[in-house]
This record gives C-alpha cells, sequence and structure tokens, in this order.
C-alpha cells in the first residue's frame, strides 16, 4: 500500500497544462460597458437627476476642490495664494494634502480660494 500512496503523491508536482479560471479572466481583452449595458443591468441608475441650467451655468459645478487647488496652485504658486487667503497652510510648508484637508474643514477659507478661482477663470 505504500508504494500505491507514493505513486498518487508523484503526480501532485507535476505542471498542468490548464489554466485557472482567474488566468483565464485576465487573458480576455477588457471590453467597457456602454450607458445601455449598465442601465439595463441597474435601472436604478436612469433615474439621476439632470443638472439644472443654474448648475450648468455655474463654473464651479462639477469640479473637484483638489481640481481647483491645483490649477491655483499651477497658475499663481503657493507665495500668492498665501497673501490672497490668509492660512497657514498656504504659508508654512503647504501640501495639497494639508490644504485639502483644511478647506474641507473650513467653509470660509474654502470660499475664498473658490473666489480666486473665480477670478482666475475671469482672466482667462
Amino acid at each position: 500500500m505504500d508504494i500505491e500512496n507514493d505513486h498518487k503523491n508523484d503526480h501532485k508536482n507535476e505542471p498542468t497544462d490548464k489554466q485557472k479560471p482567474s488566468d483565464e479572466l485576465s487573458d480576455a481583452a477588457f471590453k467597457p460597458k456602454t450607458n445601455e449595458e449598465l442601465n439595463e443591468k441597474k435601472p436604478s441608475r436612469q433615474n439621476r437627476r439632470q443638472a439644472t441650467e443654474e448648475q450648468l451655468n455655474n463654473p464651479l459645478h462639477g469640479v473637484k476642490l483638489a481640481q481647483i487647488l491645483e490649477r491655483l496652485e499651477e497658475y499663481y504658486g503657493w507665495d500668492y495664494l498665501a497673501e490672497r487667503v490668509n492660512i497657514r497652510c498656504f504659508m508654512y510648508n503647504p501640501t495639497m494634502k494639508s490644504c485639502l484637508g483644511f478647506l474641507r474643514k473650513t467653509p470660509w477659507a474654502r470660499a475664498q480660494v473658490e473666489e480666486v478661482y473665480l477670478e482666475m477663470l475671469d482672466k482667462g
């Protein structure tokens, strides 16, 4: 009986030609789904509210705070932002992470940054 068990164990270490299911999925070409296909899967997706005319005319609509800050920093730099908006995270060792954290928690500072952004857009 020991010989039979040894013979069975010999086959366990041999490689197999059969692919794992996960390998088959990774080899398949990725095809993004269309909106129609996504709507069929999840009908509640169709019931999303459309943006109002007022929202569409608002230059801040759909723009994330991180995008606003990146554009301002690229256009003006941290020194100018520190002069315009008197907050420590612009003055001392400014980083995107620290500034975003502060602006998300402080509505008055965020409003001032958005005002500077709107002025930048007007200059164009």
